[in-house]
């Protein structure tokens, strides 16, 4: 219940908590506790022993079918002689080739049975494609989710970048040439001076804030790329328009980065996906295949649809088991998601807690952990201003040549500051929580919700996947052989009489003839 205090807008849904409730045992059949530590091997255990249920539930399969099979097989050949001679019987009362009697009851009951199960497996099918639709939506606005804070962040991080490249080429540029023109007049040097000083005050401040997430390239001043470049406000674009960009300096600890981490999740989601839709085809044409072969009584197309048939439930459980345990662990994460990134990132990457911390809750009682500096900086900006305006006023009457470089600071620090109000703007932690929201909305709502319904599509598939393979064999055996095909072909051309006895008794029913 943790994650409810601290993510705003965002609950556990009650699948969570339902899944999150299971209880654990280890190989050892031992509790454990449902805290979510991946990496822990009591923690696997757990998820191994969960997954093993589906291998269970694949014996029990597998010993049902069985045993049906060792029933058609073994416990009715002694029943032959007596079936050949109730046949001759059911053939003496009935009339044309219908069936009645044991044989028409057992045949009515394998196809109702096969039926039934065609119809379960097709109703797991359509519940299969809407898990795989919804498990899919997910996983889009989780990865959306990412891409959107990995662009901010490394806006974030060209913005530090790009302003400290103009302060330094400011002070190393037009101030040091004000402060030779300046050499002989002391008041008009000490305001140059000044604006030296609070320019490397602002450059530590920046330098300070990126070192907050990580340690910031030390040869980003001495970068022969940006020595002579000019510094151009920064507009954002949108993720869906810009290309996916991975900060140079990486405000995120390696290895972990937000593109990264969405780029690998939507290879394997389009994987998954696409795996997922086969297996729906493929259940989807077995079913359909094994109808047409009972309805044309196509022995080899059930022979071909058996062996499908048997891939299918291998498949199906498979793919319970495994669904099964990510469900779980997915519950696990999804119940208090703040306390195993707050500690997988203090412990594994170095990052500040409280930084961490501000950007997953974005509660109002919490301050920036930026603020001081950004106000230190701010300060700092506008003073230079000052002291470069009163240099304009008093400075460039008595010292004309100092015109261009005074334009030039000038020029650096409008850009600065307009780049300083965008870093303001994007520091906030508003934005970037509210894509942790939606990551967390997308992976535990929409993507819980699929894999939910896959789990029940896989059940219901291997249920069905059962039956069918349970009733085949009572389907063949209803089939008529060569033989009694090849009887009933001469019985019909060789009866002259039927043919006679068919037209009368049409004749019979129709009065007006």
């Amino acid at each position: 219940m943790a994650a409810v205090n601290t993510v705003p807008s965002y609950t556990p849904s009650l699948w969570v908590r339902v899944c999150h409730a299971v209880p654990r045992l280890d190989l050892s059949m031992q509790m454990r506790d449902n805290i979510f530590v991946p990496e822990s091997w009591e923690y696997q255990q757990t998820l191994l022993v969960l997954s093993s249920l589906s291998a269970i539930a694949l014996v029990i399969s597998l010993l049902v079918v069985l045993s049906f099979l060792i029933h058609y097989c073994c416990c009715h050949r002694g029943d032959r002689g007596e079936g050949s001679e109730e046949e001759e019987e059911d053939e003496d009362g009935s009339t044309g080739h219908g069936y009645s009697g044991k044989k028409g009851r057992g045949i009515c009951c394998v196809t109702w049975v096969a039926v039934a199960a065609v119809t379960l497996c097709c109703v797991a099918i359509g519940v299969g494609f809407y898990g795989n639709s919804e498990a899919n939506d997910g996983m889009y606005q989780l990865t959306s989710s990412l891409l959107t804070a990995n662009y901010t962040l490394a806006s974030i991080d060209l913005l530090i970048s790009d302003t400290i490249s103009g302060l330094q080429l400011s002070v190393s540029g037009p101030l040091t040439s004000m402060e030779e023109l300046f050499s002989g007049s002391k008041p008009f040097l000490v305001s140059t001076r000044n604006c030296r000083r609070l320019s490397e005050n602002v450059v530590n401040l920046l330098s300070s804030i990126s070192s907050a997430w990580s340690s910031v390239d030390p040869g980003l001043g001495n970068d022969s790329r940006i020595s002579g470049a000019s510094i151009i406000p920064l507009t954002p674009v949108p993720p869906s328009v810009a290309p996916t960009v991975v900060p140079t300096s990486s405000l995120l600890p390696n290895p972990f980065s937000p593109g990264w981490a969405a780029n690998t999740l939507m290879v394997n989601e389009d994987y998954r996906w696409l795996s997922y839709v086969l297996l729906l085809l493929l259940d989807l044409i077995v079913c359909l295949f094994i109808l047409l072969g009972l309805a044309k009584q196509a022995r080899w197309l059930l022979i071909l649809m058996t062996v499908l048939a048997w891939l299918a439930l291998f498949l199906s459980w498979g793919s319970l088991g495994l669904e099964t345990a990510t469900v779980v662990a997915l519950s696990d994460f999804c119940s208090d998601p703040n306390t195993f990134i707050l500690n997988s990132t203090q412990f594994s990457t170095g990052t500040s807690s409280d930084v961490m911390d501000y950007y997953l809750t974005c509660s109002r009682r919490m301050s920036s952990p930026f603020q001081q500096m950004l106000t230190q900086s701010q300060r700092a900006l506008s003073n230079i201003h000052t002291h470069l305006s009163s240099l304009e006023r008093n400075a460039l009457p008595q010292f004309p040549k100092a015109e261009k470089s005074l334009r030039d600071v000038q020029q650096i620090l409008n850009s600065t500051e307009g780049n300083f109000h965008q870093l303001v703007a994007l520091l906030n932690c508003r934005g970037l929580n509210k894509d942790y929201i939606d990551s967390l909305k997308g992976l535990c709502y929409d993507g819980m919700e699929g894999l939910l319904y896959l789990s029940l599509y896989s059940f219901l598939s291997a249920l069905a996947f059962t039956a069918i393979l349970c009733s085949l064999p009572g389907a063949w055996r209803s089939f008529p052989s060569e033989s009694e095909e090849y009887d009933d072909s001469d019985s019909e051309s060789e009866d002259p009489f039927t043919s006679h006895q068919d037209s009368k008794r049409f004749l019979q029913w129709q009065p007006w003839l």
